[in-house]
């Protein structure tokens, strides 16, 4: 999630208009439009003082590429054994083996 639906979701949570939030959070109503519409990207430092204006904290975890990679193919396999589980199976067969009355070991 970006800067942008973070600010868009937690006013909307709040339920206060931009210029509230403005007033709250010591910058303006012009400046929180481009924050919200994406024009422009605030510092770590100002989303947080923003979300706090609103009752809120940021709550950030960091995850490496290769774990993203590795839960996306994970994502993938799963996928596919659903639609392998999903497939028709043809009917089993039992196999019929012939009886040996004997075993003559030389």
């Amino acid at each position: 999630m970006d800067a942008a639906q973070l600010i868009i979701e937690a006013r909307s949570e709040a339920g206060i208009s931009r210029r509230h939030l403005a007033r709250l959070a010591g910058t303006s109503a012009s400046t929180l439009s481009a924050y919200e519409e994406g024009r422009s990207v605030p510092s770590v430092v100002t989303l947080q003082r923003i979300l706090a204006a609103m009752g809120f904290r940021v709550d950030a975890s960091l995850v490496a590429d290769d774990e993203v990679e590795l839960r996306r193919r994970g994502e993938a396999l799963a996928s596919l054994l659903d639609l392998a589980d999903a497939y028709p199976r043809p009917a089993r067969r039992e196999l019929a083996f012939p009886l040996v009355a004997s075993m003559v070991v030389p």
